[in-house]
């Protein structure tokens, strides 16, 4: 069976060289302008050249996205941007508006640089992947609404060098593939311009036009409304089909999410994809472990998509805003000096916790604080203060880069 590519997203230099530690074999990022991620940390020009330097000394890829569709006001950026892109070298550029294809055609040495099809050019059908692929695309992203049976049919009806990427994990839209108007009605912030304010995730009512200021009942249940509110996708119990309909590369969503967000989900995918590729029986005895591990972040609740049919309401749709969590994010692990690590931590924790070291080969080291010392080492009873200097004893297995976290006790 052919094992996948593990694409993982990366919100700043910190997250790209997490989510290759922990077991992604590319990452694909936004730089400052003409992605759709405006609310991420986002890459200079520098910082790109950076993550470029460390993936490829670790064997592993880097994917710059300039997907938004373009007005004319935009065109001589998007030009001299593609310019600057091409100097760096990144593996590939992530495109959906067909006039900057064309002009990352022109600009872009394909030697060093392929050119990938972004999910928002909403590519449904193997006839569309087909146009693209004559134009010199290496890649197309499916988009979010199709099923596995079209999946697999598209892959028998594309020629062979053509890559196909899906995503299989994080935030789905409640409209067509990215394609909502709710942001820019809302608040003037254009989703196609990388200004997406998520509306879909707000409680709505009903007002009749009569009675202006006055909010109908339409219950839902007892929390609320939220009609467009749609759960996350989820597919690491289903690698198995997806590698049987021919997917070359998988690709998770989270472009804005933490590092422990990030390694969490993207060693969970990790350890599965390993696992498939011994066999079958030993991926399918471990499903209930993966979904275990995909849950020691902070997620919202899962679904499986369009992958086996398009779902019901029920099925689909979130009753809620509010996030799940099954650890807290501590810290990072920035260096280690005579058996103490410093970190700058994220949450407060304090002596007399048990914390635990995730370590990229999957173990989870529970490790208990009996000493903290801040950043004069004076000991202290917690950190309470985001970004404070923190040190404390770890075991010999911890390593920097090691990331920190607190698992959380269910309700």
């Amino acid at each position: 069976m052919k094992i996948p590519e593990l694409l993982a997203p990366a919100a700043n230099l910190s997250v790209l060289k997490t989510a290759i530690r922990y077991g992604a074999d590319a990452v694909y990022l936004g730089g400052e302008s003409f992605g759709l991620r405006a609310g991420a940390d986002n890459f200079t020009n520098e910082e790109i050249r950076a993550g470029i330097a460390f993936a490829h000394k670790q064997g592993k890829k880097v994917y710059v996205t300039v997907n938004i569709f373009a007005h004319d006001r935009d065109l001589a950026g998007v030009r001299a941007y593609l310019k600057e892109l091409n100097d760096i070298g990144p593996d590939g550029l992530l495109i959906a508006d067909p006039g900057i294809f064309q002009m990352a055609k022109e600009i872009i040495d394909n030697k060093k640089t392929d050119l990938h099809i972004s999910t928002q050019a909403n590519n449904t059908n193997y006839e569309i992947f087909k146009f693209w692929h004559s134009l010199g695309a290496k890649r197309v992203v499916g988009a979010r609404e199709l099923s596995l049976e079209e999946i697999a049919d598209i892959r028998r009806h594309i020629p062979d060098d053509l890559e196909m990427e899906i995503f299989v994990h994080g935030a789905m839209c409640i409209s067509y593939s990215g394609r909502c108007l709710l942001s820019n009605y809302f608040t003037g912030r254009d989703a196609n311009q990388g200004e997406c304010t998520h509306p879909c995730r707000w409680q709505y009512g009903v007002v009749e036009q009569t009675r202006p200021g006055e909010y109908l009942p339409v219950e839902e249940n007892d929390r609320g409304t939220y009609i467009f509110n749609s759960k996350d996708l989820n597919m690491v119990g289903h690698l198995d089909d997806l590698c049987n309909a021919g997917v070359d590369s998988l690709k998770i969503e989270g472009r804005m999410k933490t590092d422990l967000y990030v390694a969490t989900v993207v060693r969970a995918y990790r350890m599965a994809l390993d696992d498939l590729s011994v066999s079958v029986d030993k991926y399918q005895s471990k499903k209930p472990l993966y979904e275990q591990e995909i849950r020691e972040c902070t997620y919202r609740p899962f679904s499986t998509g369009f992958f086996y049919g398009k779902p019901k309401d029920e099925a689909q749709i979130y009753d809620s805003n509010t996030y799940e969590k099954g650890a807290t994010y501590i810290g990072e692990i920035e260096e280690i000096c005579d058996g103490l690590a410093r970190i700058s931590q994220k949450n407060k924790f304090s002596v007399g916790e048990t914390i635990e070291i995730m370590k990229p080969n999957g173990d989870n080291i529970p490790v208990r604080i009996d000493k903290l010392f801040n950043s004069d080492r004076e000991p202290v009873e917690s950190a309470p203060h985001p970004k404070e200097t923190i040190y404390f004893p770890v075991p010999p297995v911890a390593q920097v880069g090691d990331l920190l976290r607190r698992k959380e006790l269910a309700d």
